[in-house]
C-alpha cells in the first residue's frame, strides 16, 4: 500500500528524495480520509517552506485540510495538472497525483521521516 521508496511524515505527506530534490504529495491514507478531492491550492514556485509548514490546501467533499510539507526546501515545480484535475490525487496519490518538487536545503534533515513500514504502523495506531 505505501511504496517502500518514499519517506513519510506523520501529517500524512510523503517525499521521494532524489539527489537534492524531493517530490512531495499526500498519502493514500490522507486522500482516503478526505474523500473526493475537488480543489487543491498549490504552493507558489519559488516559495521556501520548512518541514511541518503548510505547503498548500486541499479541499474535498468532506473537509478542507492543509498539505504539510514533509521536508524543508524551495518549491521549484508544482503539478499544475491538479488545477484542472484535482481528483488525480485520489486516483494516483503516489504517482501523477504529486503536489510539488522541492529543492532541499543543504542541511536538510530527513531523519524524522518514517519508512513505509513505520508509517503503516503509525497509521494503524492512529486509527485505533
Amino acid at each position: 500500500m505505501n511504496p517502500d521508496d518514499l519517506l513519510y511524515h506523520k501529517e500524512h505527506a510523503w517525499a521521494r528524495i532524489s539527489g537534492k530534490r524531493a517530490t512531495v504529495g499526500i498519502t493514500d491514507y490522507a486522500q482516503e480520509s478526505l474523500g473526493e478531492v475537488v480543489y487543491i491550492e498549490l504552493p507558489e514556485t519559488g516559495a521556501t517552506v520548512q518541514e511541518g509548514d503548510d505547503l498548500g490546501e486541499i479541499e474535498s467533499t468532506k473537509a478542507t485540510s492543509s498539505i504539510i510539507s514533509p521536508v524543508s526546501g524551495k518549491v521549484v515545480e508544482i503539478n499544475e495538472e491538479l488545477n484542472d484535475a484535482p481528483e488525480t490525487v485520489n486516483e494516483n496519490p503516489y504517482g501523477s497525483g504529486w503536489i510539488a518538487v522541492l529543492e532541499l536545503e543543504d542541511n536538510a534533515d530527513t531523519s524524522a521521516l518514517l519508512s513505509a513500514e513505520a508509517y503503516t504502523k503509525f497509521v494503524q495506531e492512529e486509527s485505533k
